[in-house]
């Protein structure tokens, strides 16, 4: 049997990834592994742990390399699925070194394990930001995966690092690894920093919500059952040393939005939106051209914004426990420093 090692399993994309194939009944081992910091929580994965045997979590952290080699030979680990990473923009503009010391040192020991390891296949689970942004009145131009990197922030400066590290272990040691770069993700068990958790709980608790600058920024929305089904699908067919592109189709503003969120819940623009100092270095336009995973591998989003975006609010009407956990301790001590009297 197949002996997955999932890092970063208790966080978003992470356990939905983990959820989807238990869900599915696929026959392979996962290891969910994850450190447990502010965006990792066990309670992601523990309905989960109680039902299926052949899933096992195992608390650590990818910078240390005697706990991975301990957790490879007790697993047998065949193959690794890498999501563990800091994420939050705002969180590598406040302070960087976390972002270094997780996104470029821990993929390069978890690299070195892989390799002393002999893995089978190494998938490493990127961003569309490393691209950078792109021209706001160009609708036609789009991130290709052979677009220059030219990230634009500390977060997607640290996850280029250990795309080119990943890289260069394909090229150097011929290491079978893949590379996805995803578009804005959204759905359930999103940590509540990120704009569409944020600005539905806080609607639900009666607060107002933060929108950055003019509110014209523009994302392709991914929905994350789709993210982690193109995952799965490069995983067991995409070629070794390629990147493959992983795109919603749905370029929307920030505003748009915002506006489909209150609308949704039958909040007025007037009353519960703020505006806030818009983000440093804010990247102004991601498109992502997902042609590469479809045309090679058969990949396409069954997901539109404007269906989706309904469950997932209702995800958090129907987990309002799950989230008012999270919205405590020091999450609320970040949210103040980040926004209150901004």
């Amino acid at each position: 049997m197949r002996s997955i090692l999932v890092t970063g399993a208790a966080g978003f994309i992470g356990s939905n990834f983990v959820r989807m194939l238990v869900n599915r009944a696929e026959p392979v081992k996962l290891v969910a592994f994850d450190k447990l910091t502010y965006a990792g929580n066990l309670a992601n994965l523990d309905d989960l742990l109680k039902k299926d045997k052949h899933l096992v979590f195992v608390k650590g952290d990818i910078c240390d390399q005697s706990t991975l080699e301990r957790v490879w030979d007790e697993h047998g680990i065949t193959e690794v699925v890498h999501f563990a990473a800091e994420s939050h923009v705002d969180r590598s503009i406040i302070s960087s070194g976390p972002f270094i010391h997780t996104n470029v040192v821990g993929t390069q020991v978890l690299l070195d394990v892989a390799r002393a390891k002999k893995v089978d296949k190494f998938l490493q689970v990127s961003t569309d930001e490393v691209y950078g942004t792109l021209p706001y009145d160009q609708k036609e131009v789009m991130f290709t995966e052979t677009t220059p990197l030219e990230p634009n922030s500390p977060y997607s400066a640290s996850k280029a690092a250990g795309d080119c590290l990943v890289r260069s272990y394909f090229h150097t040691h011929h290491m079978p690894v893949l590379t996805t770069r995803c578009s804005n993700n959204y759905g359930p068990y999103h940590f509540p920093e990120k704009l569409i958790p944020l600005f539905v709980t806080n609607l639900m608790e009666g607060k107002k919500v933060p929108l950055y600058g003019d509110g014209l920024n523009i994302r392709d929305w991914l929905y994350v059952e789709d993210h982690c089904d193109a995952i799965w699908t490069v995983l067991n067919k995409g070629r070794f040393g390629e990147v493959y592109n992983i795109g919603g189709n749905n370029e929307i503003t920030n505003r748009v939005i915002t506006e489909t969120i209150l609308r949704e819940m039958n909040c007025p623009w007037d009353q519960h939106v703020t505006y806030v100092q818009d983000r440093a270095g804010h990247d102004r336009r991601y498109a992502i051209d997902a042609s590469k995973i479809k045309n090679e591998l058969g990949w396409t989003p069954k997901h539109r914004f404007e269906t989706a975006i309904k469950t997932t609010i209702q995800w958090y009407r129907d987990h309002e426990a799950w989230w008012r956990n999270v919205k405590s301790g020091e999450y609320l001590k970040y949210y103040e420093t980040q926004y209150v009297n901004r």
